[in-house]
């Protein structure tokens, strides 16, 4: 049985830059953000969850534009164990997306983000334990640096806010990489300001409402809405689909 992620050193996981080892440093720097939100309140609270979608949304969208298909070309069994992971992914886009609406210290808020942990944690243990190590026997080392490489690309230009209804798949994850990626670092800075608690804390809130229209009207057009397989949707965004 391979051995999970957890159990192997940087060394054995190809060195530092190997796509493994990068996926290893994200999952724990997850948890050390998960730990400050469960900490912390208001503005402090806000800023957390800002970086922490920061980590998990470019993460994972690099995962669903190199890993994936890599894994789906490998294994006879790729294409089952990314669908699972792409479910799992859909539906902490979903969580987090209604997260936004709700004031950061209700008991709403609260509870919608322990079940978002929970996917989250779910999500990494389904990774490190089966379908990277699954990755790791069916490669080279070589390999792996390569995909590494790419991996750090994508993720460093990838969108930070979830979107539901982009497709979990090329085309439409590939098509909406670039307009997305602007619009939510956009979003990012002006969060960032509306925190500030100075004068232009409201007028940046207010721009941030409007690019996250823009960006909310973005993610349905339908060439961004294709690829991926029926099962991954939902009866929430299901609909929005093609």
């Amino acid at each position: 049985m391979p051995r999970s992620l957890a159990d192997q050193t940087e060394q054995e996981l190809g060195g530092p830059k190997s796509v493994l080892s990068r996926q290893k440093r994200d999952h724990v720097q997850l948890d050390r953000l998960i730990a400050a939100a469960e900490r912390s309140a208001g503005r402090e609270r806000a800023a957390v969850l800002n970086e922490l979608c920061r980590l998990v949304f470019p993460h994972a969208f690099a995962e669903e534009a190199v890993l994936w298909p890599a894994i789906r070309r490998r294994l006879a069994d790729g294409e089952q164990l990314t669908l699972q992971i792409e479910k799992e992914h859909q539906a902490i886009n979903e969580l987090f997306t209604s997260l936004e609406t709700l004031d950061v210290d209700s008991p709403e808020h609260h509870e919608m983000f322990a079940e978002i942990v929970r996917l989250l944690r779910d999500d990494v243990r389904d990774e490190e334990d089966v379908l990277l190590p699954r990755l790791q026997d069916a490669v080279s080392p070589e390999e792996l640096l390569r995909l590494g490489t790419y991996w750090q690309a994508v993720r460093s230009t990838a969108p930070t806010r979830p979107h539901p209804v982009v497709a979990r798949r090329p085309p439409g994850n590939v098509l909406a990489a670039a307009p997305l990626s602007v619009l939510d670092r956009t979003r990012d800075r002006l969060d960032t300001v509306a925190r500030g608690g100075h004068g232009w804390s409201g007028a940046a809130r207010t721009a941030s409402g409007a690019v996250a229209t823009v960006a909310g009207a973005v993610e349905h057009i339908p060439p961004l809405t294709r690829g991926e397989r029926p099962a991954t949707r939902t009866p929430r965004t299901g609909h929005g689909r093609n």
